[in-house]
């Protein structure tokens, strides 16, 4: 069918598990683009792939849930160029960034603390409501 796509040093997709269907697609290309399908639809099946590990697959399943098919696919498309084989190197080379992104480990958050200066803002801010609610007071 094609290349293996390299997501990283340890994570090679093999071209077995990726489907690839050409559809016709909208845009530039005059009469060609009602002739010709040049559009790329790819399609990668998360949940039963073997080149993943069990914790890149369920890392996968959480962050891409919202793109994934009830069968656990991940459907890409590129229809931005003219020719079939730009757009197969397109959707390829997008389905790497996709699965480098989501299996990107997040960074920790390092908890902060106010500032004594902003700590102090706040407490003089919450006093002068303070005082500015109770002049409201009647003195009876």
């Amino acid at each position: 069918m094609g290349r293996a796509v390299h997501v990283r040093d340890d994570l090679v997709i093999p071209a077995a598990e990726i489907a690839l269907r050409y559809v016709r697609a909208g845009g530039p290309g005059g009469q060609n683009v009602n002739k010709v399908a040049s559009k790329a639809v790819l399609r990668f099946n998360v949940r039963d792939s073997r080149a993943l590990t069990a914790a890149d697959r369920e890392r996968l399943l959480v962050r891409l849930a919202p793109r994934l098919t009830g069968d656990g696919d991940l459907l890409l498309t590129s229809g931005a160029y003219r020719d079939q084989s730009r757009n197969r190197a397109a959707v390829l080379a997008r389905l790497a960034t996709v699965l480098r992104a989501a299996l990107r480990p997040r960074r920790a958050r390092k908890p902060t603390r106010p500032s004594k200066g902003a700590v102090e803002r706040r407490l003089a801010a919450k006093h002068a409501r303070g005082v500015r609610k109770a002049e409201r007071r009647s003195l009876d």
